[in-house]
C-alpha cells in the first residue's frame, strides 16, 4: 500500500499520532485527554483516558471514540453505566443504538431489561413493530408525546 510522505498505515490510523492532556486533574486522571494514532514506542493504539476522553480507544467518565466506555459514552461500539450511545450500544441505564442492550433500550434491535422501544425489541416491556406493551407505551408517553403507530 502506498502512503504520502510522513504518512504510515498500520491498520488503526494513518499518520502521527496526536496526544493532548490537561495539566487540571481529578485525582489521578486528567480532566481532558485526547489523543490518537499509535504510541511511536509502544507500536499500539493509544488509549485516552480522562474525566473526558476523546480518541480512537476512550476510557473515562464522558467516553467518545470508535470504542468508548464510561459513565457518558458515545461511540461506534460504546460501552456506558449510565448512558451509552453508538452503533452497538452495551449499558446498565439508558443504551441507544443501532444494537442497544441495556435497562432502557433504544435502537433498531432493542434488548431492554426493564424497557425495549426498537424495530425488533425484546424485555419485559416492549415497543416495536408488532406489539405495544401498556408500561412501555405509558413509560413512553411521560417523556414524549410521539408513540409508534403500533401504539395508536
Amino acid at each position: 500500500m502506498r502512503s504520502l510522505p510522513g504518512f504510515v498505515w498500520y491498520g488503526w490510523s494513518y499518520g502521527p499520532g496526536y496526544e493532548y492532556t490537561s495539566s487540571a486533574r481529578i485525582g489521578k486522571w486528567p480532566l481532558v485527554h485526547i489523543c490518537s494514532g499509535i504510541d511511536p514506542v509502544t507500536r499500539r493504539p493509544r488509549i485516552a483516558r480522562g474525566v473526558v476522553a476523546i480518541g480512537n480507544v476512550a476510557i473515562g467518565a464522558l467516553a467518545i471514540g470508535g470504542l468508548a466506555c464510561g459513565l457518558i459514552s458515545m461511540g461506534g461500539a460504546s460501552i456506558g453505566l449510565l448512558v451509552a450511545i453508538g452503533g452497538a450500544a452495551l449499558g446498565l441505564g439508558v443504551s441507544v443504538g443501532g444494537l442497544a442492550i441495556g435497562s432502557i433500550a433504544i435502537g433498531g434491535a432493542a434488548i431492554g431489561f426493564a424497557f425495549a422501544i426498537g424495530g425488533v425489541a425484546a424485555g419485559p416491556a416492549v415497543i416495536d413493530a408488532q406489539r405495544c406493551h401498556e408500561a412501555a407505551r405509558q413509560a413512553l408517553t411521560h417523556w414524549s408525546d410521539v408513540l409508534p403507530s403500533s401504539c395508536r
